[in-house]
């Protein structure tokens, strides 16, 4: 048996991903339930279509909460390095400048569970990511990206 994967996040995410696994287990499953109670009165199962998106449902409903409860039971919390406050790790915030055009973007390195972009937060198994892991401010790093190349300087790091 192979080991289960490792979510690393920070205890925000943690608490986040029980609060949904809350909703999914106490609410969610219950709407779903009630909702294919109320699909079986419309007659016959093999012609009933809100019956079948009732099910679909339910499978997604149990699916995800295997998947948080998962998360949740091998999940890894960041700590924050105090020794190296300058070094690249996850969990931190790195501001990096863009080379040749000094274009300024910060991101923070979090785990899979909480990665959102938009939001600033970028997955420590993303190409950005792997390539600032590890790295001090004021080195400049190749970033190998679907993209191409780029290459980034490290101007901070917190």
């Amino acid at each position: 048996m192979s080991a289960d994967k490792s979510y690393y996040m920070t205890q925000e995410g943690k608490e986040k991903l029980e609060e949904e696994l809350h909703y999914l287990k106490t609410e969610r499953r219950q709407e779903v339930v009630e909702r294919i109670k109320i699909a079986r009165d419309f007659g016959d199962l093999s012609e009933n279509s809100e019956y079948d998106a009732a099910k679909d449902e339910q499978a997604f409903v149990e699916t995800r909460i295997a998947q948080v409860e998962k998360m949740i039971r091998n999940s890894v919390i960041i700590e924050n390095d105090e020794e190296n406050q300058d070094v690249v790790t996850l969990g931190k915030s790195v501001t990096f400048k863009e080379l040749p055009d000094e274009e300024e973007e910060t991101y923070t390195i979090v785990g899979s569970a909480e990665a959102d972009p938009f939001e600033g937060r970028i997955s420590n198994d993303s190409p950005m990511a792997q390539s600032l892991l590890g790295q001090k401010v004021g080195t400049e790093v190749t970033v190998t990206t679907p993209g191409g190349d780029m290459q980034v300087k490290i101007i901070n790091v917190e």
